[in-house]
């Protein structure tokens, strides 16, 4: 049965995305790698800063919809940052209490939006950390665990034409190759991934969907050595991507490669952007535009033409404490001197 209240709530969330405007697609030019187009989908401009508010969005309806979230229930989420700060807003819009459930080294400024959004946080020492206190919280409070680990991959309707897959490819159509090669895509939850590669398989598209994985996380392994049950003791660097384990949303059977990109690579690369768009972006998208840009020299190499898609995750405004700080680099990331000197120059 539905109540008057969940029928309120669903009705505020969709009133929200009528209000809401689709994301860019920023075209970035390769002058070194002639026939091949860049196309970067500006995910930073989500009235939340990040690609998290489509999933915050859809968990939330995922939710209310299966009787799990009702009036005053609190909301409990396992977080890196950017699905908090969505989840918060949402929650807010709600009326509902919000508890993040985050690794201490997150940083400040997700913290600083968590709490303007009314959320609370809850700090625990590592990634690793974070299910099992968020199921604890939840419990001791009468809470929902949102659980976006889990359920990113089933709360979107990548069959739809309201997923992030059909804009790309709705963005996409008058464009000189149309149909991409590749889509490159980092994996926090994998819901995107598989939102991603679902709708490639569903519509039939010739495009291959390559995730890219940083340091200190086990997507890479798990795909290649087909085995879902590794393990990593350390967390990764690159906020929002990069798992200790391969989440239940991460969906191997759709994705056709993934490479390993290095911290290094990651960061370089957000300089590198920074100075072609005249604006920052947050790490995981250095992540994604290193992947990209590999496979458009390998095209270039085979005298191939066509374009890749990848995404600008979020913006570089949150990490003026890490990523945009040099010494922070220095003594977590190391010199990037060698790594920027491979980057193209034009």
């Amino acid at each position: 049965m539905t109540t008057q209240w969940t029928t309120s709530a669903i009705n505020a969330i969709q009133a929200d995305y009528q209000r809401s405007a689709d994301t860019h697609l920023i075209p970035l030019e390769l002058p070194v790698y002639p026939g091949v187009s860049l196309y970067l989908k500006d995910e930073s401009t989500h009235p939340t800063g990040s690609l998290k508010h489509r999933l915050a969005r859809s968990l939330f309806l995922y939710g209310l919809c299966n009787g799990w979230i009702r009036e005053g229930t609190p909301v409990i989420e396992a977080s890196s940052g950017s699905t908090a700060v969505s989840e918060a807003y949402f929650a807010r819009l709600l009326g509902l209490p919000f508890i993040a459930v985050m690794p201490r080294c997150t940083a400040r400024r997700k913290i600083e939006q968590i709490e303007f959004y009314g959320g609370k946080c809850h700090f625990v020492d590592s990634s690793a950390q974070i299910y099992a206190e968020s199921e604890r919280l939840a419990r001791e409070t009468g809470g929902h665990y949102m659980d976006q680990f889990t359920y990113a991959e089933r709360a979107t309707d990548w069959r739809g034409n309201n997923n992030i897959a059909e804009s790309i490819y709705r963005q996409m159509s008058r464009e000189a190759h149309p149909v991409p090669r590749y889509i490159v895509m980092s994996a926090g939850t994998g819901g995107t991934s598989a939102t991603l590669g679902r709708f490639i398989r569903y519509q039939g598209h010739d495009t291959k969907l390559v995730v890219v994985d940083p340091e200190n996380s086990v997507f890479y392994d798990c795909y290649h050595q087909k085995c879902s049950h590794l393990r990593c003791d350390t967390g990764s660097k690159i906020e929002g991507i990069g798992r200790p384990r391969a989440e239940p949303s991460f969906i191997p059977g759709v994705i056709d490669d993934v490479i390993k990109v290095s911290d290094q690579c990651s960061i370089a690369t957000l300089y590198w952007l920074e100075k072609l768009l005249g604006r920052r972006t947050g790490a995981s998208t250095g992540t994604n535009v290193w992947g990209a840009l590999q496979l458009a020299k390998q095209m270039h190499e085979q005298k191939q033409t066509g374009s890749i898609v990848t995404l600008i995750c979020d913006s570089g405004e949150r990490y003026p404490d890490t990523y945009y700080n040099p010494q922070w680099v220095a003594e977590n990331i190391g010199d990037l001197t060698d790594t920027q000197a491979t980057l193209p120059k034009w």
